[in-house]
């Protein structure tokens, strides 16, 4: 079985040593300097020079894709960056508007993340694919995968969002930490196998009562 490089990380590991991209993954939230009325701004995740985000201000939400540059992302007129993973300057400019900045901080992730930890797996009989996909490690937005799809194995870090964990082409989404769906791309096909988690590897010494 052939086991690939965390080359196929949504962030390349370039980008990621020159600019830290993983660092602005989150949810991040704060105030506009003057007013101090509440502004959100979530990186769901970057994909090369696109991140997906989501802007929340006045009272309602944008969601869209946002052009990545270095350690900026820029989403119409708004321009956020961190340099220490954990405060955001967020600028926001359109034409003779003016200028409007706010600070925010990063917030923890959910306590969801910890449904995501443990060894998944499953087939479709839809479409006669199997997955399987191994959360190592959760570390804020960030956590130790292997994901193995097509017969190929695949290690790195994936970004966690919620109840996501995206790496590459593939993620896996849970909502009772039992049971889930691995959705994993091929080419420009999309394919979906529900997925349950395997059992710790301590509990085998368990008597199967239907034996």
């Amino acid at each position: 079985m052939a086991i690939l490089p965390s080359s196929t990380n949504q962030i390349s590991p370039a980008n990621e040593r020159l600019y830290h991209q993983s660092a602005l993954v989150g949810d991040w939230k704060g105030s506009w300097v003057g007013n101090n009325q509440a502004v959100e701004f979530k990186v769901v995740n970057i994909r090369g020079q696109r991140a997906q985000v989501e802007y929340t201000h006045n009272g309602h939400t944008e969601r869209g894709f946002a052009q990545v540059q270095g350690t900026l992302i820029t989403f119409g007129g708004v321009t956020v960056g961190t340099k220490d993973g954990k405060n955001m300057v967020l600028l926001f400019s359109v034409g003779n508007v003016g200028r409007q900045t706010a600070n925010l901080e990063k917030q923890a992730p959910p306590a969801s993340d910890s449904r995501l930890m443990g060894s998944w797996g499953g087939y479709s009989s839809d479409n006669g694919k199997s997955a399987s996909f191994k959360v190592l490690s959760v570390n804020g937005n960030e956590a130790q995968v292997s994901v193995t799809t097509e017969g190929i194995t695949r290690q790195g870090t994936g970004i966690v969002y919620k109840n996501v964990i995206m790496f590459g082409q593939s993620q896996i989404a849970t909502d009772d930490g039992q049971n889930g769906k691995i959705i994993y791309q091929v080419g420009t096909k999309s394919f979906t196998v529900p997925v349950t988690k395997y059992p710790p590897a301590d509990s085998s010494s368990s008597v199967d009562r239907t034996a």
